[in-house]
């Protein structure tokens, strides 16, 4: 019997080596030997008996036995040789009582070679167990800057609290945002129960990815793992079987797809460039119009509590008074929890709601969800270059803004030191700073921008600012009903305190509402392409009207001659703030002479401007409410241990 299932792994072994020659690709074991030929090992480090994945069991330490197996430990060898004879011996031993005798092994950048026990491997590779027990070896290989190296350091920072080598990430970032995900803080090591745990809810989740044909996508399990945890929840998902898993994952492989892709977002940066209607999938005949839609608000907070939520409220009226009653909206505040969010979308959807706006990044995993529950409801957030296609996200261009605030505070101070209140090092938010800088020395190249920060632990930003005697200050952008205040926009401190307005930027959201249901109606919004294949983000600016900035009617003429012709050279596209020769705060260039930064360079910038004295916080000096924004959109969430209002 044990001859006939070596006879069954021989044959799958020579349809394996015959397809690795065809591909061109070497068709036996890889020697760890080889690959040390040319790697520099600065520690080695025994990890003693450990447990494992037989997926992880890729080649063997020296060259001896390599060729007696194909590349997946299948045997190359005839039936009639001792060593078919063994390997039937072990089969037969392994069905009767189990292989009990550990394999030695060797582990380098996560992958295990055997040194011993390379037919234990085969048979149980054979019969498809999930792992193998071994006396193991860790060779760490110097540290590089190269992304497989960096990767694999993460890995090991990761194994120290979880002691678990079954997860392989492909992508920067990914060990810290599981952890964090699970509810876990830098450092804090697993017990045993948590770590069996993990190994059974991976191992589950392995497997429905190998029931969906995941092996078909150039996509680790573990990447797909973390998406679908991303969205579901850990808690969810570690109480789910396979069958669920399966069920779950199929309705969201669109997002798997898109991850595969590199989870590309497609920028759209002007109304004008969009091309298809937005809710045929939603109403499939006819044409769109505002009277057929039910349009919802989800807020965190109320508009009383919250300046940022105020703004989309304001949008929201403006919306009902732009169509004169014919686009009927409601809100729901209060949703502060990703529970929370999916009961305000539901009950939106139960009150017949077809398009829906989520307002704050927080809640983009709860949309997400939703918008897989609700298929044919429509469901924007309000956040930037986030990766679902199972939604669309919307933002504005504020950094546009931010440069004439910043050439109007140069132009009107007499002083070269101006201040900057900003609030998370999110996405988006060193554009802001650093267009603000760029602005201001454009108009007076000595400036200098004296950046604090508001969501940072028991610090206050403008207490700092008034001791170092800045008077100009760009600070929040919006006002908080309940708590209303003039430190806002820009503003100058007199001597006795006081202050006085000079200019706001504007987040002109009803504008911005209006531009989609208007797109949505004429049938020219390409938010009307059915949901999946691409993730789609609407980044528009002034030349949309949906940002602006205000002046004081106290302004000097000639200063708000100059802001209106840099404002119309921005909107019409002569003009870029992030253009010509930019440098940081080491010296670096960042964008050379004659050249001007994509969008991306914008939107995920994690460096100041040479003339900003300041810098960007790390994760443990902000608040508790920053670090989970932070760990959402932050610009150095690849840097992290753990990683105005609730702007996302």
């Amino acid at each position: 019997m044990a001859l006939n299932d070596y006879a069954a792994a021989l044959k799958q072994g020579r349809k394996r080596y015959q397809a690795a020659l065809t591909k061109g690709q070497y068709p036996y074991l890889p020697v760890l030997d080889d690959i040390l030929s040319y790697t520099e090992v600065v520690q080695t480090v025994n990890l003693g008996l450990v447990d494992i994945p037989l997926s992880k069991v890729v080649g063997t330490k020296t060259a001896g036995r390599t060729n007696a197996f194909t590349d997946n430990f299948m045997p190359l060898l005839s039936e009639k040789s001792e060593f078919g004879a063994k390997w039937a011996s072990l089969y037969d031993h392994q069905v009767s009582e189990g292989i009990r005798d550990p394999i030695v092994a060797y582990e380098f950048m996560n992958r295990f070679y055997v040194q011993e026990g390379n037919k234990r491997v085969s048979v149980m590779k054979y019969l498809g167990a999930y792992s193998i027990s071994g006396n193991v070896t860790r060779l760490i290989p110097k540290k590089t800057e190269e992304r497989e190296n960096r990767l694999y350091y993460e890995f090991l920072d990761f194994y120290q609290v979880s002691q678990s080598c079954e997860i392989w990430f492909g992508r920067e970032g990914s060990y810290k945002k599981l952890l964090k995900l699970m509810g876990k803080k830098a450092g804090e090591v697993w017990d045993e129960e948590e770590r069996k745990l993990m190994r059974s809810v991976y191992g589950r989740f392995a497997e429905a990815y190998r029931m969906a044909h995941g092996e078909k996508l150039d996509l680790t399990v573990s990447d797909a793992f973390l998406i679908y945890v991303e969205i579901y929840g850990y808690d969810q998902v570690k109480q789910e079987t396979e069958q669920e898993m399966l069920r779950a994952l199929l309705k969201i492989w669109e997002e798997i797809k898109l991850a595969e892709k590199g989870s590309q977002v497609e920028l759209v940066q002007n109304p004008a460039e969009e091309k298809t209607s937005l809710l045929n999938r939603l109403i499939p005949s006819g044409t769109v119009t505002p009277d057929m839609l039910k349009i919802a608000f989800i807020y965190p907070k109320t508009p009383e509590t919250s300046g940022w939520t105020y703004a989309h409220e304001l949008g929201r009226l403006y919306l009902e008074q732009a169509f004169a009653g014919r686009v009927k909206t409601m809100a729901f505040d209060r949703a502060a929890t990703d529970g929370e969010v999916e009961n305000a979308i539901d009950l939106a959807v139960a009150a017949g709601c077809n398009l829906i706006f989520t307002i704050a990044v927080q809640m983009v995993n709860a949309s997400v969800r939703c918008a897989i529950r609700h298929p044919k409801v429509r469901i924007f957030n309000c956040s930037l270059k986030m990766p679902y296609s199972s939604i669309h996200t919307y933002y504005a261009r504020m950094y546009e803004s931010k440069f004439l605030i910043g050439a109007i505070a140069s132009a009107l101070s007499r002083t070269e030191r101006l201040g900057y209140v900003a609030d998370y090092p999110i996405y988006g938010e060193m554009a802001n700073i650093n267009a603000f800088a760029l602005g201001a020395r454009m108009v007076n190249p000595y400036v200098r921008v004296h950046l604090e920060w508001s969501k940072t632990k028991g610090k206050n930003a403008r207490e700092r600012l008034r001791q170092e005697g800045v008077v100009f200050i760009s600070d929040n952008d919006m006002i908080t009903p309940e708590s209303a205040s003039r430190e806002y926009g820009l503003y100058r401190k007199k001597e006795d305190g006081s202050l006085e307005n000079l200019a706001t930027p504007i987040w002109d959201w009803g504008k911005f509402y209006e531009r989609i249901i208007r797109n949505l109606c004429s049938g020219s919004s390409e938010t009307g392409a059915q949901k999946g294949g691409k993730a789609i983000n609407y980044w528009w600016g002034l030349s949309a009207d949906v940002i602006d900035v205000i002046c004081s009617k106290a302004m000097p003429w000639e200063t708000r001659r100059l802001i209106e012709f840099l404002k119309h050279s921005i909107r019409t596209g002569a003009f870029h703030p992030f253009d010509g020769l930019i440098r940081s705060q080491d010296g670096e260039i960042r964008c050379q002479e004659g050249k001007t930064l994509d969008p991306d360079e914008i939107i995920t910038m994690d460096w100041l401007a040479e003339n900003v004295v300041g810098q960007i916080p790390e994760f443990e000096e902000l608040t508790e409410e920053a670090q989970g924004l932070v760990q959402l959109q932050g610009v150095k969430m690849n840097e992290t241990d753990g990683e105005k209002e609730e702007k996302p």
